[in-house]
């Protein structure tokens, strides 16, 4: 039986800062994303983390206190199914409340190092392909329609796209290969 690796640090960040301003990090830069874009720069990204999943170290940890490749991923995977629900949300209901989601907590929870890389590539595959369509098939009109965070934090589809951009490219960048 696989024990449950030392938990990383809390992420208590509000990443909303990148929808202005470039990642120092990975780069990402939200204010040159334009929303015909979206949807391939959604399958790029999932593809960087797909392909983590492929690399024979995909379950190691690069420090005690950092995911592995295969909890990233499974961290993206959970991300796309969670962005793709809360755009189905802004684009059906009025102003909607997006429920809290821990992050920290949903990856104990789900015991995500004892999932198997190969699987969690491949649903990684599949759910970023439905939200870059679900992307896709948004309406001139809808992209300014609103939805907020539990922590007060309004998107309209456009900003919520560009965030949901930034975490999966941050997420590529976090598995890319050790120089």
């Amino acid at each position: 039986m696989t024990t449950q690796p030392l938990t990383p640090e809390p992420d208590t960040k509000d990443w909303t800062w990148t929808l202005d301003r470039p990642c120092p990090d990975c780069c990402f830069d939200a204010t040159a994303v334009r929303r015909d874009e979206v949807p391939e720069l959604t399958r790029r990204y999932a593809a960087a983390v797909r392909e983590a999943l492929l690399r024979p170290d995909a379950t190691t940890r690069p420090q005690p206190g950092v995911w592995s490749p295969l909890e990233y991923g499974c961290h993206v995977r959970d991300v796309c199914t969670l962005f793709a629900e809360r755009l189905q949300l802004m684009l059906t209901a009025d102003d909607p409340l997006f429920a809290n989601w821990d992050q920290d907590v949903t990856a104990i929870e789900k015991r995500y190092w004892t999932e198997h890389a190969q699987r969690v590539a491949a649903e990684v595959d599949v759910r970023a392909g439905r939200i870059a369509q679900a992307f896709a098939a948004v309406r001139h009109e809808q992209w300014q329609r609103p939805g907020r965070r539990s922590n007060g934090s309004v998107f309209t589809v456009d900003s919520f796209a560009r965030y949901f951009l930034h975490d999966l490219a941050h997420h590529a960048w976090d598995v890319r290969p050790a120089a």
